[in-house]
């Protein structure tokens, strides 16, 4: 007795198309048969599956299928589904070819003449913020499969030539004829090259590629950010079988700095002044990466926290001629270890203060007290 094909796909009779594929998609990765080699079982589980959906796809033999059942396919189909129903189209190859060119090489696809690109490599680069700002050129060495150059990438030791596979005939892969349709795989004696190394290459041992330290020059462009990657084409791993080699992506990540953090292309420091300076005015002045120094004024009675803006003093924007700014936050530090005689001075003073030497305090005090007096009032 055959099994519900909605059952068998694992989905609801009112499911869409999307979950229907979905379903059908995972549960043929699950039992292809290059999956599970001479497990009988997967093999006819993958056929029943692959039958399911060839039906429950198409809207007509699904509301068939709805209706009557298997027997709408059955003898000609004269359970109702007109014009009978003579076997499957193999309209599996669209979705089958997503599915399995996946199942090869974990994500890279092998050309059909048994060449593989190679593998893309990553190498993680930590560099401080003042290159970050003027850029450099940095020398990295990276260990990587490379080209074999005693058989340039052949396999086989010079003088002599790899032979045509027998089995593929040079295809490099096989068809094998399963049920109502027919599956292509690697060839299983030349393992997808449509050739066999008969006498191998002694340095790379028939691989055609080798274990090598390469050292590379790498571009760091002025103003680059925290976290951006660099591509550098072809300087990944060699390729299989004289296949393309593959990419190298540099991350980068920039230091955290001692007085400078940074925001887009912009930089902030928060740079310590003394109360007197505050209260009385004056100048002092902060290194930039550009080599120079720059000059900030302090007006007269200057609050904690106040910014100064100085322009275009921050990071290069990156592959442009402009710059982002500068911003310096003071912090007014509150004098220490007090002589007896610079205790009598700020006594002095404080006994001279008024309510304008001091608005922040004496009207949040004044405020605190109007709204607490308001509030017993109202009660």
């Amino acid at each position: 007795m055959k099994v519900d094909y909605y059952e068998l796909l694992g989905v609801t009779r009112s499911c869409d198309e999307k979950t229907l594929k979905s379903a059908f998609r995972k549960l043929a990765m699950q039992y292809h048969p290059d999956r599970n080699p001479d497990d009988k079982e997967a093999e006819q589980r993958f056929k029943e599956i692959g039958e399911a959906y060839e039906v429950l796809k198409d809207p007509q033999k699904r509301a068939a299928y709805d209706r009557y059942g298997h027997a709408a396919f059955e003898n000609g189909g004269r359970g109702g589904f007109g014009g009978g129903f003579s076997g499957f189209s193999g309209g599996f190859s669209d979705i089958f070819e997503d599915i399995f060119g996946e199942m090869m090489g974990g994500g890279r696809r092998r050309r059909s003449d048994g060449r593989e690109r190679g593998a893309d490599l990553s190498y993680n680069m930590e560099i401080t913020l003042e290159e970050a700002y003027h850029g450099k050129t940095a020398q990295i060495h990276v260990p990587a499969s490379v080209t074999c150059d005693a058989c340039d990438g052949s396999g086989a030791e010079k003088g002599t030539s790899p032979v045509t596979c027998t089995t593929c005939q040079g295809n490099g892969r096989v068809r094998a004829t399963q049920g109502f349709f027919s599956i292509e795989r690697p060839c299983p004696t030349c393992h997808g090259r449509g050739q066999i190394i008969q006498t191998p290459c002694r340095k790379c041992h028939g691989q055609g590629r080798v274990e090598e330290e390469r050292a590379l020059s790498v571009n760091i462009p002025a103003g680059i950010e925290d976290g951006t990657r660099i591509r550098l084409a072809g300087e990944g791993e060699a390729g299989r079988n004289g296949g393309p080699t593959g990419d190298l992506y540099i991350f980068l990540s920039v230091k955290p700095h001692e007085f400078f953090q940074r925001e887009g292309a912009d930089l902030y420091c928060r740079v310590p002044i003394s109360m007197t300076t505050a209260a009385l005015g004056g100048q002092f002045e902060v290194s930039t990466f550009e080599g120079t120094k720059a000059r900030v004024k302090v007006p007269e009675g200057t609050q904690n926290g106040k910014q100064f803006r100085l322009k275009a003093k921050g990071m290069p924007v990156l592959r442009q001629q402009v710059a982002g700014d500068l911003y310096i936050q003071v912090s007014i530090e509150t004098p220490q270890k007090l002589t007896k005689r610079q205790r009598e001075l700020l006594q002095e003073f404080d006994s001279l203060s008024n309510q304008e030497n001091s608005p922040q305090s004496h009207g949040f005090f004044a405020r605190m007290k109007d709204f607490f007096e308001g509030m017993g009032n109202s009660q």
